[in-house]
């Protein structure tokens, strides 16, 4: 265990260290990227004749590659793989092995652009979530394009920069991170949340105490946090 920590610890570093630069926080300056990913829609899609929210879920940097089933290792998609229905969209696109981060390219207007096109989307109900890489991808993608959502909920935040942070200030922001978490420092997140808040921003900032990184079982919580229904119940004004 102790050993598997230090290997997480020393590639987390090493990464942070090499792409740490990465994150641009002007989308309209990368190259346009067409990722490939998992969609889920509603039972009732087909028949409903309604429109839907649409939830973007990141997953982390384990899952990286060209292998969507990599995808379904826990989080939405494996909620989805086990037979767990939801009244929404969910597009979980998959980061390329050769991508440092989620925020490294513009993968994100395109995969927009065909999901309107193509499914019929509330634009008033557009969401971004995450963990870990996945987290700080929410962030940066909320930030270079804060007119698109209704609400964003990192889990564990990694690699994203409190930079450009108040471009958020509109939009509600739940943040979750363990207290205890030996791979991405809390202080990472309580760093955003400090300057989100010091220009007005709408963020609630939960610290899990005596939780370590591996917080995705919050996605499935139906008690105490719900951090679906919560998002879900955020509309863009």
């Amino acid at each position: 265990m102790i050993l598997n920590r230090f290997i997480a610890f020393v590639f987390f570093a090493i990464s942070f260290c090499s792409i740490s630069k990465a994150a641009v926080t002007d989308g309209s300056k990368k190259e346009r990227k067409n990722y490939d990913y998992l969609l889920y829609t509603p039972k009732d899609y087909t028949t409903s004749g309604k429109v839907y929210p649409l939830v973007i879920y990141l997953h982390g940097s384990s899952q990286k590659g060209n292998d969507l089933s990599k995808l379904k290792a826990y989080g939405l998609p494996q909620m989805i793989e086990k037979g767990e229905n939801f009244d929404f969209i969910i597009a979980s696109p998959q980061c390329p092995s050769n991508a440092p981060l989620w925020s490294s390219e513009n993968w994100f207007e395109p995969l927009l652009e065909e999901l309107t096109s193509k499914l019929n989307v509330d634009m008033n109900r557009v969401y971004i979530t995450g963990i870990s890489m996945g987290g700080g991808g929410a962030f940066e993608v909320a930030k270079e394009n804060p007119d698109t959502f209704a609400a964003v909920v990192p889990l564990c935040a990694w690699q994203s920069s409190a930079e450009d942070i108040c471009k958020l200030k509109n939009i509600p922001v739940w943040t979750l991170h363990g207290a205890a978490d030996d791979i991405v420092p809390i202080s990472q997140t309580e760093e955003k949340v400090k300057k989100l808040k010091a220009c007005g921003g709408n963020i609630k900032f939960t610290s899990l105490e005596n939780e370590g990184h591996a917080i995705q079982w919050l996605y499935a919580d139906k008690t105490k946090y719900r951090i679906l229904d919560w998002m879900l119940s955020q509309k863009k004004k």
